[in-house]
C-alpha cells in the first residue's frame, strides 16, 4: 500500500514478504505469527501473575483509596500512550520492528524485579508501574505491525485471532500461578514478582531467537515521518476508527476495576481475588479465532461493534443484577466475550488501510489514542466512586458508553459500505 502526499489516498500493494506470511498447514498463519503469539502467551503469564495480585495488593494490602487506585490503575493502563507513537514511527523509520519490541518486552521483564525492589512506597510504585507501561508501549505497535506485515490481507482476522488466543492462554495460566504461590506462601508477594521476572525472560530469549524480521517491499520503503503517520488521520476511515475507539475506551474500565467490582458486590474471599480473570481469559482464548474468521467474512468493524453488548451486559449485571453465582458467572463470561470481539479485530481492521511503511506508526495512532482514554477512564471512574459510590458509578458509565456507542455505530457501518468489507 502506498500514501500518496497530494490525494493521500491508499493504494494496494503487497502487504508483507511471502515467505515470512506463507501460512503453515491445518493452522492458516504464518510460522511468524505463532511464534510471536506463544511469545506473548509467555509474556502474558508473567504480566497477569502481577496484574491479578495488584488491586489486591493496592487497595486490601496498602490501603489505597479508590481515587489514588484510579490513579495508579490508570497509569498502569495508559502510560503506553507517551511511546507508542514515537514507538511505532521508530520501528518503521528504522525497519527494526523485532528489534524495539524486544526492548520493549525486556524493559517490562526488569520492572518486575523493580516492584520487589520498591516494597509499599506508592510513588516508587507508580514509577516502577509508568516504566512496565513503558516497556509494553514500545512492543505493542512493532509486534502487531509484525503480525500484519507477516500475514495474508485476506486473512489478518484469523492471524490476529490466533495470536490473542495465544496470548490470552498465557492470561489464564498468569493468575493461576499466582494464587498457587499466595497459597503457598500467603502474603509474599516477593514470590510473584520474582517468578514473574523469570518466566518474562524465557519470553525475551524466544523472540530474539526464534521472530523474523519481514522484508518490506523496496517500492515500499518511502521515508516515514511522524506527520505523515499523524496524516493518516485524513483517511475517513482512520479517523473514524481512531475516534470512535478513543471515545469508547474513556467508558470502558479497566479490568482492575471491574475485578473489584466482582469481588465487593459478590463478597468473594480475598484469597480467591487472583483467580477472577480465568473465566475472562478462558472465554477471550475460546472465541478469539471463530471470532476472527467471522470479522473477516462478516466485517469488522461490524463485528468490533458488536462486541461492546456484552461489554454493556455485564456492566449492566454488575450494577443491578441478582447476586447469584450465575450472574457472577456470566458477568466474567461477557467480559471474555468483549474482548475476543474488539481487540484483535480493531488492529485487523485498520491495518486493512494503513500503508506498509507506516504499519507500526499508525497502529500507534490509534494505541496512543486509546491508551490515553484509559488514563481518563481510570481516574474518572475512581472519581465516581468516591463521590457516589460504584454502584452509581458503573451505571452512569453504562449509560455514557452506551450513547456513544449509538452515536459511533452509524459511523463506522458508513465507512465499511462505502468501500470493501473491512
Amino acid at each position: 500500500m502506498y500514501l500518496t502526499s497530494r490525494s493521500r489516498t491508499v493504494v494496494s500493494a503487497p502487504a508483507s514478504d511471502p515467505e515470512v506470511a506463507l501460512p503453515l498447514p491445518r493452522i492458516g498463519v504464518s510460522r511468524n505469527v505463532v511464534m510471536l503469539g506463544i511469545v506473548s502467551l509467555i509474556t502474558d503469564i508473567s504480566s497477569e501473575m502481577v496484574s491479578a495480585v495488584l488491586p489486591l495488593y493496592l487497595v486490601f494490602v496498602l490501603g489505597t483509596t479508590p481515587l489514588t487506585f484510579g490513579f495508579l490503575d490508570g497509569l498502569y493502563n495508559g502510560v503506553t500512550s507517551l511511546v507508542q507513537l514515537t514507538a511505532g514511527h521508530l520501528a518503521d523509520r528504522w525497519e527494526r520492528r523485532k528489534g524495539l519490541a524486544l526492548t520493549g518486552y525486556a524493559l517490562s521483564a526488569v520492572c518486575k524485579l523493580g516492584l520487589l525492589a520498591v516494597g509499599s512506597v506508592i510513588p516508587a510504585i507508580a514509577a516502577v508501574l509508568g516504566l512496565d507501561r513503558t516497556g509494553k508501549g514500545l512492543r505493542t505497535a512493532p509486534r502487531d505491525a509484525l503480525i500484519s506485515l507477516s500475514s495474508q490481507e485476506h486473512a489478518l482476522g484469523r492471524a490476529f485471532g490466533v495470536h490473542r488466543a495465544l496470548d490470552t492462554f498465557g492470561a489464564f495460566i498468569g493468575p493461576l500461578v499466582a494464587f498457587v504461590l499466595l497459597a503457598a506462601a500467603p502474603g509474599r508477594y516477593d514470590s510473584i514478582f520474582v517468578v514473574s521476572f523469570c518466566i518474562a525472560g524465557c519470553g525475551v530469549v524466544l523472540l530474539a531467537a526464534a521472530v523474523r524480521e519481514p522484508a518490506v517491499p523496496a517500492s515500499a520503503r518511502a521515508r516515514p515521518t511522524v506527520r505523515r503517520a499523524v496524516a493518516l488521520l485524513a483517511d475517513r476511515r482512520m479517523a473514524v476508527a481512531t475516534a470512535a475507539a478513543v471515545a469508547l475506551s474513556v467508558l470502558t474500565l479497566s479490568d482492575a476495576f471491574v475485578y473489584l467490582l466482582v469481588q465487593r458486590r459478590f463478597d468473594i474471599p480475598i484469597a480467591w481475588f487472583p483467580l477472577l480473570p480465568l473465566a475472562t481469559s478462558a472465554v477471550y482464548m475460546a472465541l478469539a479465532i471463530p471470532l476472527g474468521r467471522l470479522a473477516d467474512r462478516l466485517g469488522r468493524s461490524r463485528v468490533f461493534l458488536i462486541g461492546y453488548t456484552p461489554l454493556l451486559a455485564g456492566y449492566l449485571l454488575l450494577g443491578r443484577g441478582a447476586v447469584r453465582w450465575w450472574t457472577f458467572a456470566l458477568i466474567l463470561v461477557l467480559h471474555g466475550a468483549y474482548y475476543a470481539a474488539t481487540d484483535g479485530v480493531l488492529m485487523a481492521y485498520i491495518s486493512g488501510f494503513i500503508p506498509v511503511q507506516l504499519r507500526a506508526s499508525g497502529m500507534a495512532v490509534l494505541k496512543t489514542g486509546t491508551a490515553a482514554g484509559a488514563i481518563v477512564s481510570s481516574v474518572l471512574f475512581g472519581a465516581a466512586w468516591s463521590a457516589w459510590g460504584p454502584t452509581q458509578a458503573t451505571l452512569i458509565f453504562v449509560v455514557a458508553l452506551g450513547g456513544v456507542l449509538a452515536l459511533a455505530a452509524p459511523w463506522l457501518l458508513d465507512v465499511r459500505a462505502g468501500g470493501r468489507r473491512r
